[in-house]
C-alpha cells in the first residue's frame, strides 16, 4: 500500500496556480493517499524553505522564478533539465533532490494537440527561462528553423548553443524587427508583460498559430491580436495539463516516460478539473 505523502507547487506569484486542482484530481483517480498544496516562495527564500521541509514532502513543482535555482540544487538531472538549465520538478531521493524538466515534454504534447506538428518555421516571443524549454519542445516536433524575438536580444545568447545541439537554425531579433512569416508562434512572455498593440499586431499578421504559455491571463495582448484576426490562438492550459501528467509519473515512479495506470482516464479527470478551475 502506498504511504501518505505531500507534494507542493512553489513560485512567486502562486495564488493563481491551478496545479493543486489537477494534481488532486489525479491522485484521487489513482487511489493515492497524497495531498498537493501551494506555497509562495521567491528566489531569496528558496534555500531556507527547501532545507526546512518535512520529510513527508516527497516532491515539488517549481514555477517562476525558481527553475534555475532548482536546477542548481538538483543532485541529478534528466536530459531535458540538463539541456535547458531549468528544473520545474524535484523528487526527493536518498541523497538530495532529483531534478526534471517536464515543461519540454508538456509543451511538445500540447503543441501536437493544438495541431502544430509539421511546422517548419517558428517564432518564440521572449528569451527567458521558458524560452529554452520552448526551443527544445520545437525540436521535438521537428521544427528546423526558429526565430527568437525579444526586447533584449542579448538575453537570448544562451539559446544559441542549445539550438546548435538540437540541430535548429536560430535567428534572434528585437520585437520591433520581427517580420518574417512563420507557421507557429510560441509566446513565453509573462501574462502582464506590456506590449505595444502595433507590435502585437505585426507579430500576429504573419505569425501562424499562436500558443501562449500563459494560462492565468487570457487573452494576453498577443492573444487578443491573434483573435482579432480570427487566427488560431490558445492559452497554455494544455501545457499545464500535460507537464503535470509527466510530473505525476515522476512522483509515482521516478520515470517521466513510464505511463500511469489507466492514464487516459487520469488525464480525463485532470482535464475536467482544469476546466472546472
Amino acid at each position: 500500500m502506498t504511504a501518505p505523502a505531500r507534494f507542493e507547487v512553489w513560485g512567486d506569484p502562486i495564488s493563481h496556480s491551478r496545479s493543486p486542482a489537477i494534481h488532486t484530481a489525479a491522485y484521487a483517480r489513482l487511489g493515492l493517499p497524497w495531498t498537493y498544496g501551494r506555497r509562495r516562495v521567491d528566489e531569496e527564500s528558496f534555500g531556507d524553505e527547501l532545507a526546512g521541509l518535512a520529510d513527508d514532502v516527497l516532491g515539488l513543482s517549481l514555477t517562476m522564478p525558481l527553475k534555475t535555482r532548482a536546477h542548481e540544487i538538483a543532485v541529478r538531472r534528466d536530459a531535458a533539465a540538463t539541456a535547458t538549465g531549468a528544473v520545474n520538478t524535484l523528487r526527493r531521493s536518498d541523497d538530495g533532490w532529483d531534478g526534471f524538466n517536464t515543461d519540454v515534454g508538456g509543451l511538445a504534447r500540447a503543441l501536437r494537440e493544438f495541431g502544430a506538428e509539421g511546422a517548419q518555421l517558428a517564432r518564440i516571443v521572449g528569451a527567458g527561462a521558458t524560452a529554452t524549454s520552448a526551443l527544445a519542445a520545437l525540436a521535438d516536433l521537428g521544427v528546423a528553423r526558429v526565430e527568437v524575438s525579444a526586447r533584449r536580444p542579448e538575453a537570448a545568447a544562451a539559446l544559441h548553443p542549445l539550438a546548435e545541439r538540437l540541430g535548429i537554425d536560430l535567428d534572434v531579433t528585437t520585437l520591433d524587427a520581427a517580420a518574417r512569416p512563420v507557421d507557429l508562434t510560441v509566446s513565453t512572455l509573462p501574462g502582464d508583460a506590456p506590449l505595444p498593440p502595433d507590435t502585437a499586431g505585426r507579430l500576429a499578421e504573419h505569425g501562424g498559430r499562436l500558443f501562449d504559455v500563459v494560462y492565468g491571463t487570457w487573452p494576453t495582448v498577443l492573444g487578443a491580436a491573434w483573435l482579432e484576426r480570427g487566427a488560431p490562438a490558445v492559452p497554455g492550459t494544455t501545457m499545464l495539463l500535460h507537464q503535470a501528467v509527466l510530473q505525476i509519473r515522476i512522483f509515482a515512479t521516478g520515470d517521466p516516460t513510464r505511463a500511469l495506470p489507466d492514464e487516459d482516464a487520469v488525464v480525463a479527470v485532470m482535464r475536467s478539473a482544469l476546466v472546472g478551475g
